[in-house]
């Protein structure tokens, strides 16, 4: 199809504008080959004549559907060029507030200025792992593309980030840095990030400065390579630096700043430490104040140099080199002051004893007269002689300013060495990944050197940038097997020759430093003569002699010569250089250590910026006393080195481009400037990408897409199963150019324009399709409604005709005899008019006819006699013509014969003339032409040399004018103040007028008011008079008001009750929202419990191991032995042996860097669990309080509060247990580490040791601070309840195992040491209890334990010291609370008398609430006296039982095991099982292996009753239960719980496994609660159940730490299935078409095409579904509890609403009407499997309600505010910043589809305003729900219970 074609009436097109660049307009008719002008109608209603070019004849640029407007991809717009670009940016930016835009292989960033919520971890998450193009435009997109691509080809990349200063470059590096550090899952070496990123202030303050364009702009490009190992996890960072501007030290325009590390120092300078460096205010030094703007807005730069010196310490710069950097600095800012005096034109000199420079001295160390001399003099070497020459004033100070800038830039060198020495590691780098924030395309009106550089930087990247699109395009074609055309791109090789080549500007630029005498202007000149018309990018201004012009890629950019010879060159006086190095500051000589060596890039200078690499290109092998010519290279030479490097580094590389944008110049946030917009991306090759692709086939479509979207333009029969040659046979017949489109292996290569076309034509389709099927349908409704009418109005018509009728006949009637009468009544007076009339008319006739005869006969007579006359007068005038023309006739013909004769005459004489004469005259005319030739030649010679005077004069009288110009302006100023003086005078004069006449006002103003004064007097005593009379009255109404109030009173307190109970509803919410806190805070303990038992043994394999793999392997899952070990006290010491063994064993360097990191993560782990666990105890005792009220039992309060000092124990056994892990590791660094790393002397050492001590102290601190809050607020808890309620509870204890958290051994044995002791009859009645000595060998037992106790508690003496200190500090905060108290009390006194009574009020309550506190106190003595009696009841209890059991007594549980098995008693014991399994002690670990560790979860489960391994561990504790074995239960239960933890580690990624123990150890909790003996869990026991109540030990503690197990054990079994869904959820869920054909397909970008990316189109709805039903019968199967299997399936469906919702907010296209169809459905389809398993109640379908109500919102009207009000009551479950977004996202699929007005969006956003909700726009799809394991009682009668044979359990012994 020809393009014309497309230019039909209504095609919309863009055209040139001068304000907006392009502006849109509509076509008012079709446009014919051969018009010259197009009609068009402008979008502000103008209509425009637009006239073609005549000779290019180019039509304007066509515009693209708006289906395709704000698309990701520019590239997937159907036409591509600058206006579409333009526009699709601008509706993203403006509209959409989307920054981020694909053009193909490039990123477009535009700067926002405003702080979006779109970099948080949950951002990062979501793209971890993505497709490029399956999420929205994004640094994150790129950032995991090139780490991606890293890992799979085994390649290095680069991620290059350029733009205007402003543009945002550096804060898209830091992003795309953070990425890599958060994915690479190295959490051993995450530091590394935080050291890069802390390198970030550092060289911000040292290489940013504030410009007119933007307040932090770097002014030094720099090249980040973050290195990765094998395993693609961060192991260290390198930084190179390129082209600072060190110009700036000395110089600064208009309104901007030196660097900022200059305006930090002097902010700083009354820090007690730079006292010494003599600072001020920055206005006092010369180069600071040249800008005139030393503050920028919004910045402190005293807060700026605190972070910059954190950040030099977190980088190992120590105090002392810190401290030395900023002497250097001071020193710089200090040599800008010195001052030269002039003593003639060629010398100058400093005055005596200068201060400027005197300070100088001193900070640099230098002697003063030697510094003061060699500023003033220089020294010149001949062949023989050397001789000092002293310089001008003008000279000196240029020589000042160069050492300021060398030394900076040595500076800047040596800081970056060391940033780089800091990030550097000692692990070999696989790979990197470099991060280029460079610089770019700059022109301003005066362009020098620097922006030469930056230009020449910016050409070479835009090479490599064209050539590596070009590749790309290239590989593409020659992938798909398509016929490959060369594509044509703008390739500027010419101009990069132009500069680097031989001959070229840079190498006459060094050759002309070379020469003595070399300038600028000979320079030019130089230039002028080799590429001046021979080179077409090479032009020469027109007025100027002193610059040049260069055509850039982006732009022509003229070059002022003046300057760069010595900017070249970068001239620096040795003799000062050598007055430096013999300083006496150490630090000074460090800076010029490589001066004698020769120049690499890295310590390359200019006068503008300086050059700066990593390596050296050229590295000098030389003797040690090279020649200073050796070394001197220029500037540009060592720029083309690095530069050279950078490119080779980057074509090593594969490439990614982000292009920064600066939307305006005024920072105004969502503001889009076309014209600045324009030309950012003509200068960074957006728009040469553009070209490129739109000069091959730049619109791409796979066969399915392509079949998908175009379905509708086929006919049934064109429809083939081969999808491929079904698209060709549409094709052909849709456009029959076949060079429009090719057909490669799996996509369709389209034309620009050519899609745009075939949307037409599939818009035309459906549009004819829609009018059929509207027609049809209203046809329909319309001919339904038509028989309705139809048929009411018979029977109306048929009543009303009727009446009609009779009416109409009764009408007829009666017209009739009227109609009689009428006429002859009419007839009579007709007749007799008639006749009137007839007679008259005849009369009239008579006279009107003679009238008329008469005038016809005089006008005949008047005719006749005019004509006789005219005959006689034309026959005179006919007579005198002729007499005229006869006589004018031959006068012409004498005339003619006239001159005829004299032309006759004239050629007779001149044939008499002679020939000869003509010649002799011709002779002497050729003398005169040759005088005259030579005297023009002469004058030409006096003209030439007049013009070389002329302009020798013209320069003249131009310095003249300027110096005059100059002088004038200085004159006008000086003036202006003048006039702005006088004015000021005048107005002073006027404002003491208006004060005079004021001041007369305001004295008749006061005889007024005296006046008015003496009226109110007399109007005030009558007003006391009527008061009197009105206080009466108020009293009565006072009365009646004391009756309302009682009334009010006791509606207030029906209102307060109302409260308490929803405050209680309340408090139930917080407890659950406590409860996910502690079991995520426990999640994370024993994350970081495994992790350091991993470290552990990477330790031990790094020994025996010496090159360990380099695989990635998920760390996350490891396996150690619980912090929940309980053993006895012996099993303890045995342990403490093997933990100090362990370091001797360390033979390598420990991880300093982890070792940092496990610290600082369990220092926050411990305070965070403090804060968690008092608010988690203080919501419970709030609820077993409310449950108190309504039972009295008052036993169950000491049982509460013992509970409640459990777990204070319980928590500071916690932190003990960590702080001994600290010391452990301390002693292991201290003593085993490498001594280059941990030597006690070093850095890294006594850092390390400083931050463990002061960690180690706070963390006691904090935790006394805890404590006693939390005694406080227990306290007044307690005291709001009133005094009459008895603190009772039933069931408490239920909920007291969910909260008790004992998990110290230490602890735990104390408690039952406690407990025992209680149970315990006084000492003098041991034996008399117990006469066979069993309980005195008991308490010789409990003996030695207190003993170890006493040990332990002599060790904590110390601690406890510390913490007395700490509660003095306490004591002092409340004395002065009280204080403050007393104050507020006074200030009450002061109240009303109504506030008063309200102050009292609350004094009595406070005094009322401390009698309560000492009631309690005396509550709970009285309660542990009665839990004494009772423990001592069950002592004597259990004496007597045993004294009935007989002789069971003196047998030992040894004899027991060993006594063999008779065959006659064993019917007997069978039948009298009593539910308990006996084994021996040195069986327990092949118990533990054959049931725990090698079991096989698919066999129990098929084979084998639920849970059973969990009934047979519990008869086997019942057994050590019962033979009062303590040792015994404690070594079960630790092996089981540890046994449990292996496996689970081992096989923690099978869903099975990890379902099973969750399912066993929650049988185990149950059983341990059903047979503990508590009346709360004896309940539902039968009571032979009942009868196998454990009898000797209560197990609680145990419970929780099972509880606490199978919370971990939940939590991964969420992690394993969320695994499991993860990847099938995104294509299930929302790619995948559930309904087919509902989805349309939109034109695709590059992006989609370019990113290889694993198929993850094989996931469907079923394939969810199906998993879900594995899932489901897995647990079923394993017995577990119905009510975790609903909470697991609640988790299950939230993670598939999170990550479906999330999904859908990160990708535009997926936000349209039929994709909310499609997720509607999808979510039914769950529901319906909800109901399939009886699992609606189980708050599954809750999860989903905000993914319904996205997919409703895509689904709703969006146009009126009707349609807004019912957003905002619908999406209830959304939050405002998902409403909004998925909004902004909105993106039609069909043009019969409306995008959401801006406005719309405003009105949401103006509703919601007041909604209070998160900020963060995605769902946590990591949150997982706190399960509770409610209590299930099993009816399995233990002895009915058969081990089967398969279990290899035969040593087992029933009892």
């Amino acid at each position: 199809m020809a393009a014309s074609e497309l230019y039909t009436k209504f095609a919309r097109v863009w055209i040139p504008d001068p304000e907006e660049v392009w502006k849109s307009a509509e076509l008012l008719k079709d446009y014919k080959p051969g018009d010259k002008v197009l009609l068009l109608h402008l979008e502000e209603g103008k209509d425009l004549e637009y006239r073609l070019d005549p000779k290019t004849k180019e039509l304007p640029h066509l515009r693209n559907p708006d289906i395709l407007v704000g698309e990701n991809d520019l590239t997937a717009l159907s036409y591509l060029h600058e206006p579409a670009v333009l526009h699709n940016l601008r509706v993203r930016f403006i509209d959409s507030k989307l920054i981020y835009t694909y053009c193909g292989i490039v990123l477009v960033a535009i700067n926002p200025y405003e702080q979006l919520p779109i970099y948080g971890e949950d951002i990062i998450n979501a793209y971890s792992g993505q497709n490029m193009g399956d999420m929205d435009p994004h640094i994150f997109a790129v950032a995991e593309e090139a780490y991606k691509q890293m890992a799979r080809d085994e390649r290095n990349q680069s991620i290059i980030v350029s733009g205007e200063s402003g543009a945002g470059k550096t804060v898209s590096a830091k992003y795309a840095m953070r990425y890599f550090a958060t994915v690479s899952g190295s959490a051993s070496e995450a530091n590394v990030e935080e050291k890069v990123l802390a390198s970030n202030p550092i060289m911000e303050s040292i290489g940013n400065a504030k410009t007119t364009r933007n307040d932090n702009s770097s002014r030094f490009g720099k090249y980040i390579e973050i290195g990765f190992d094998k395993r693609y996890r961060i192991i260290g960072a390198n930084m190179r630096t390129y082209l600072l501007e060190k110009s700036r030290v000395v110089f600064q325009a208009e309104e901007e700043r030196n660097y900022h590390i200059f305006y930090q120092l002097c902010a700083s300078a009354k820090l007690p430490e730079f006292k010494m460096l003599r600072l001020g205010n920055a206005n006092n030094f010369h180069y600071t104040k040249q800008g005139g703007s030393p503050v920028i807005e919004g910045v402190d730069d005293t807060k700026e140099m605190a972070h910059t010196r954190q950040a030099c310490t977190l980088l190992g710069i120590s105090e002392s080199y810190q401290m030395g950097i900023f002497r250097i600095l001071a020193g710089i800012l200090h040599l800008g002051n010195v001052a030269f005096t002039s003593r003639d034109s060629d010398s100058c000199a400093i005055p005596p004893k200068h201060e400027p420079l005197s300070i100088f001295s001193d900070l640099m160390g230098v002697d003063y007269e030697e510094m003061c001399h060699w500023l003033c003099h220089r020294k010149l070497a001949t062949a023989t002689e050397t001789y000092i020459k002293p310089i001008s004033k003008l000279q000196a100070t240029n020589a000042r300013d160069a050492l300021a800038k060398h030394i900076y830039a040595k500076l800047f060198s040596w800081i970056v060495d060391h940033v780089n020495q800091a990030l550097h590691s000692a692990v070999k780098q696989h790979s990197f990944i470099g991060v280029l924030d460079i610089y770019g395309f700059e022109t301003f009106e005066i362009n020098s050197f620097e922006q030469f550089c930056i230009n020449y930087a910016n050409e070479k990247l835009q090479q490599q940038f064209n050539m590596h699109v070009f590749k790309l395009e290239q590989e593409e074609y020659m992938k798909e097997q398509i016929p490959w055309t060369l594509i044509d791109f703008y390739d500027n090789q010419p101009c990069i020759n132009l500069i680097e080549s031989k001959l070229g500007i840079l190498d006459l630029l060094d050759e002309e430093c070379k020469m003595p005498k070399g300038t600028d202007d000979t320079w030019a000149q130089k230039l002028y003569n080799t590429h001046l018309n021979k080179c077409a990018l090479f032009e020469k201004p027109r007025l100027s002699n002193k610059a040049f012009i260069i055509q850039h890629f982006a732009d022509k950019v003229e070059y002022q010569c003046e300057g760069f010879l010595e900017k070249n060159k970068d001239t620096v006086f040795e003799e000062q250089i050598k007055v430096l190095k013999s300083s006496k500051f150490k630090m000074l000589p460090e800076l010029f250590q490589d001066d004698e060596k020769a120049i690499s890039p890295t310590s390359a200078t200019s006068s503008g910026r300086t050059p700066l690499t990593r390596t050296p290109v050229k590295p000098t092998k030389g003797r040690p006393g090279q020649t200073a010519k050796e070394h001197k290279k220029t500037v540009g030479h060592q720029f083309r080195n690095s530069l050279h490097l950078l490119m080779e580094t980057l074509n090593a590389t594969t490439p990614h481009y982000v292009r920064c944008i600066k939307p305006n110049d005024f920072k105004f946030p969502f503001t889009f400037d076309e014209k600045r917009a324009v030309q950012q991306l003509r200068a960074c090759g957006v728009l040469e990408t553009i070209r490129i692709s739109a000069a091959g086939f730049p619109s791409r479509w796979t066969y399915q897409e392509f079949f998908s979207r175009y379905r509708v333009l086929m006919k049934q029969k064109d429809v083939l199963s081969d999808r491929k040659q079904t698209c060709k046979n549409v094709l052909e017949k849709l456009i029959l150019d076949k060079d429009k489109y090719q057909f490669g292996k799996t996509k369709i290569f389209f034309r620009a324009g050519q899609v745009a076309y075939l949307e037409k034509l599939r818009a035309d389709k459906l549009r004819a399709a829609c009018i059929r099927i509207q027609k049809t349908i209203r046809g329909w409704l319309l001919r339904k409604k038509y028989l309705r009418v139809r048929k009411a109005a018979i029977v109306v018509q048929r009543y009303v005709r009727g009446y009609q009728a009779r009416c109409y006949a009764k009408f007829l009637r009666r017209t009739k005899a009227a109609t009689i009468i009428q006429k002859f009544w009419r007839m009579y007076i007709v007749r007799k008019r008639y006749k009137i009339r007839r007679s008259a008319t005849i009369v009239l006739q008579s006279y009107l006819r003679g009238y008329l005869a008469r005038n016809r006969y005089r006008k005949m007579l008047r005719e006749h006699k005019a004509v006789i006359i005219q005959k006689w007068v034309r026959g005179w005038v006919a007579r005198t013509h002729y007499k005229r023309s006869t006589h004018a006739i031959i006068y012409l013909q004498c005339c003619f014969r006239r001159m005829m004769a004299k032309r006759e005459l004239k050629k007779l004489k001149i044939e008499a003339r002679s020939v000869e004469r003509y010649k002799k005259l011709h002779i002497g005319m050729e003398n005169k032409i040759m005088q005259l030739q030579r005297k023009v030649d002469e004058q030409n010679k006096d003209y030439k040399c007049l013009m070389e005077k002329l302009t020798n004069l013209e320069g003249i009288y131009n310095s003249e004018t300027e110096k005059l110009r100059s002088d004038l302006e200085r004159l006008q100023l000086s003036e202006e103040e003048a006039k702005i003086a006088t004015g000021r005078v005048l107005s002073l004069q006027e404002e003491i007028a208006k004060l005079r006449k004021d001041l007369e006002q305001t004295q008749s103003e006061k005889k007024s008011i005296e006046e008015r004064a003496d009226r109110y007097k007399q109007e005030t005593e009558q007003l006391v008079s009527n008061l009197k009379e009105e206080n009466t009255l108020l009293k009565q109404e006072k009365e009646a008001l004391n009756h309302l109030i009682v009334e009010q009173a006791k509606e207030m307190t029906e209102t307060m009750e109302k409260k308490l109970v929803e405050e209680t509803k309340q408090l139930e919410l917080d407890l659950n929202d406590e409860r996910l806190r502690y079991q995520n805070l426990l999640n994370e303990f024993s994350r970081l419990e495994e992790r350091y038992d991993d470290l552990k043994e990477e330790m031990t394999l790094m020994v025996n191991v010496p090159k360990p793999g380099h695989k990635r392997t998920d760390s996350t899952h490891s396996s150690n032995e619980s912090e929940y070990t309980f053993s006895s006290e012996i099993a303890e010491t045995e342990d403490m042996p093997l933990r100090t063994e362990e370091p001797s064993e360390k033979k390598v360097p420990l991880d300093m860097s982890l070792f940092l990191k496990l610290q600082k993560r369990v220092t926050e782990l411990e305070q965070e669990k403090q804060v968690m666990q008092d608010e988690l105890d203080r919501k419970e005792e709030q609820v077993l309080r409310s449950k108190a009220k309504e039972e009295e039992r008052p036993q169950i309060r000491g049982a509460e509060l013992e509970y409640e000092s459990l777990k204070r124990q319980e928590l500071e056994s916690e932190n003990k247990k960590l702080k001994n892990e600290l010391n452990e590791l301390r002693k292991a660094l201290s003593e085993k580490s490498a001594p280059e790393v941990t030597a006690p002397g070093a850095p890294a050492y006594r850092v390390l040791m400083e931050q463990l001590t002061s960690v180690s102290e706070e963390l006691d601190v904090r935790k006394e601070e805890v404590l006693i809050l939390r005694s406080q607020l227990v306290s007044q808890k307690e005291a709001i309840q009133p005094k009459d309620d008895k603190n009772t509870m039933t069931d408490s204890t239920i909920l007291l195992e969910d909260v008790q958290k004992m998990k110290d051994k230490g602890e735990i044995a104390q408690a039952y040491i406690g407990l025992k002791e209680t149970n315990r009859a006084p000492a003098m009645d041991c034996h008399e209890l117990n006469e066979d000595g069993e309980l005195w060998l008991v308490y010789e037992g409990l003996k030695q334990a207190n003993r170890l106790l006493e040990s332990q508690l002599q060790s904590q003496k110390r601690s406890h010291e510390n913490e007395a200190e700490a509660l003095r500090g306490e004591i002092q905060s409340l004395k002065e609370e009280n204080n403050r108290q007393q104050q507020l009390l006074a200030q009450n006194l002061q109240l009303p008398p109504e506030a008063r009574i309200e102050a009292s009020l609350q004094h009595e309550i406070t005094r009322l609430t401390n009698e309560n506190l000492d009631l309690m106190e005396q509550l709970e003595k009285q309660d542990k006296t009665v839990r004494k009696l009772k423990k001592q009841l069950k002592v004597f209890a259990k004496k007597i039982g045993e004294l009935e059991v007989g002789q069971m007594e003196n047998i030992s549980p040894g004899q027991i095991i060993d006594e063999p098995i008779r065959p006659v008693n064993i019917p007997r014991k069978e039948k009298d099982f009593q539910g308990m399994l006996e084994y021996k002690k040195e069986d327990e670990q092949k118990l533990v292996k054959n049931l725990i560790l090698e079991l096989k979860p698919r066999g129990v489960a098929v084979n084998l009753i639920p849970g059973l391994p969990a009934y047979i561990l519990f008869m086997c504790v019942r057994h050590a239960d019962y033979l009062n074995d303590d040792q015994k239960v404690r070594s079960l239960l630790t092996s089981t719980i540890n046994s449990i933890k292996k496996v689970l580690k081992k096989r923690g990624d099978d869903f099975e496994t990890v379902s099973f123990w969750l399912s066993n150890t929650c049988r185990f909790l149950h059983c341990l609660k059903q047979y503990s003996g508590e009346e709360g869990f004896m309940k539902h026991n039968t009571s032979r159940q009942n009868e196998h109540c454990l009898t000797n030990f209560d197990l609680a503690e145990y419970r929780q730490v099972l509880s606490d197990l199978a919370i971990q054990i939940y939590q991964q079994l969420v992690r394993v299935l969320e695994n499991i869904l993860q990847p099938m959820i995104v294509s299930g869920m929302l790619e995948h078409e559930t309904i087919q054909g509902v989805s349309g397909v939109k034109p695709t970008g590059l992006r989609k095409r370019t990113s290889s990316i694993a198929d993850e189109g094989t996931y469907t709805l079923d394939s969810i579904l199906r998993q879900l039903n594995s899932f489901h019968s897995v647990m079923c199967q394993h017995g577990m509890d119905p009510e975790l299997i609903k909470q697991v399936v609640k988790q299950m469906f939230y993670i598939v609403g999170a990550v479906t919702l999330n999904n859908l907010l990160l990708r535009k296209d997926m936000c349209s009407w039929s994709k909310g169809m499609q997720i509607r459905y999808n979510v039914s389809q769950l529901e319906e499997w909800l109901r399939d398993k009886n699992l609606m109640n189980s708050g599954a379908k809750e999860t989903l309600e905000p993914l319904i109500q996205a997919a409703q919102l895509l689904q709703v009207k969006k146009k009126t505010d009707d349609d807004a009000e019912a957003i905002c009551s619908m999406c209830s479950a959304l939050t405002t910043a998902q409403i909004v977004k998925v909004l902004n996202l909105y993106t039609p699929v069909n043009e019969f589809e409306e995008r959401v007005s801006v406005s719309f969006i405003r009105t949401i956003q103006m509703r919601l305003r007041d909604r209070k909700d998160s900020p963060q726009l995605l769902m946590d799809a990591k949150h997982i729900f706190p399960v509770t394991f409610p209590f299930n009682p099993s009816s399995l009668a233990l002895e009915t219970i058969q081990i089967p044979a398969s279990l290899g359990l035969g040593f087992i012994s029933r009892v």
